[in-house]
């Protein structure tokens, strides 16, 4: 393996859209939400290992999720858990990261990828990863994963690159945010547009001359404790000046801005597992066109529904059409599976209503 192969694994979020499954105090990338034995960041720690050394894999999280990641990946150290003590969004920790890299390997190459998504084929995830490594130990470039469309989907955001271009990696052109139907039609019939994986690839050196160069102020308070990253002081540091980073996305910060940015178009299949519904369409589906996880199902005149409970939960329908069905300890959902980007909203109301214990 190639010691100066490093990772990013962002396992932060909150994935509300996942309740009552996903909580603020158990998110959905601890989850086995698919029923195969492993949650969905051992399965990504794995996927990763498979190219990077296990050890220069670092886990970004919140810090209330410190000991859920030492105790799903006991691969890895306390060193390797980089914590947040507020949440400032993908730009702020990214460059933390990249820092506390950088000052133990100045030649490192990176990837930073979700730890909640479902790629299919490992083997050519890792072979466009290695594509990406290469490319980026070669050149000054910040480059992306992005997913061929298979459907105008309003949920994700949009990557422009150059069509003239006829190597394999494209040059950007823009970024697009959730666009709305019609849009996403047009963007996937002049067939230069791909889907925003967040999976980002660079050198550290790359990455940190961005910062510097679009994002000097949180460049600054963060290069101020490089004397300490990697030793016992770092943490005292970080309490105090995390904080008052600026709460903006990579995308915002970095790469709306940069001319460097580059997209290799993604020969695997990828599901961001971001909402139900997204698990539906990945999950095997039952003669009567349900997904099922974990429970035992006795179904009449129902389908296209989402059904998820405790092990071996006997569960009974008859008359439901694509709904969401999830069971979890005190909590029952029952909602339309159209309705699943309201969820958000409805958690807002269970907090009102019944205390923050339910979320």
């Amino acid at each position: 393996m190639n010691k100066d192969y490093y990772a990013i694994l962002m396992a932060g979020g909150v994935g509300s859209r996942f309740w009552p499954v996903s909580t603020t105090g158990f998110p959905k990338q601890f989850h086995d939400m698919l029923g195969t034995g492993e949650t969905l960041i051992q399965r990504t720690f794995f996927r990763l290992s498979k190219i990077v050394p296990k050890e220069n894999i670092l886990i970004l999280t919140n810090e209330r999720y410190n000991d859920l990641v030492l105790e799903q990946l006991p691969e890895v150290n306390q060193q390797q858990v980089v914590t947040e003590p507020a949440m400032r969004n993908t730009a702020p920790c990214i460059l933390y990261a990249g820092l506390k890299i950088q000052k133990k390997n100045p030649d490192a190459v990176m990837v930073v990828a979700p730890s909640d998504h479902w790629i299919e084929d490992e083997d050519a995830f890792i072979k466009n990863l290695e594509q990406s490594f290469i490319a980026c130990s070669k050149k000054d470039i910040l480059m992306t994963l992005g997913i061929n469309p298979t459907f105008p989907n309003t949920g994700y955001g949009y990557i422009q690159y150059d069509i003239e271009n006829e190597v394999n990696i494209k040059k950007v052109v823009q970024f697009t945010e959730k666009p709305n139907y019609e849009t996403a039609k047009q963007f996937i019939s002049k067939g230069n547009y791909l889907w925003n994986a967040g999976i980002f690839v660079w050198s550290v050196k790359s990455i940190v001359t961005a910062f510097e160069k679009f994002q000097e102020e949180m460049t600054t308070l963060f290069k101020k404790g490089s004397f300490v990253y990697n030793t016992e002081q770092e943490n005292d540091f970080i309490q105090k000046k995390y904080p008052l980073a600026e709460n903006i996305s990579i995308d915002y910060a970095i790469l709306e801005k940069a001319e460097n940015v580059y997209v290799l178009p993604a020969i695997f299949d990828w599901n961001d597992l971001g909402t139900w519904g997204s698990l539906y369409d990945k999950l095997e589906k039952t003669e009567a066109n349900n997904a099922v996880v974990n429970a035992r199902v006795l179904s009449h005149d129902a389908s296209g529904n989402m059904i998820r409970t405790t092990k071996d939960k006997i569960v009974v329908i008859d008359g439901l059409q694509d709904y969401i069905i999830v069971d979890k300890d005190e909590v029952l959902l029952i909602y339309p599976k159209k309705k699943e980007q309201d969820i958000k909203e409805v958690l807002k109301k269970v907090k009102e209503t019944y205390g923050e214990k339910y979320i």
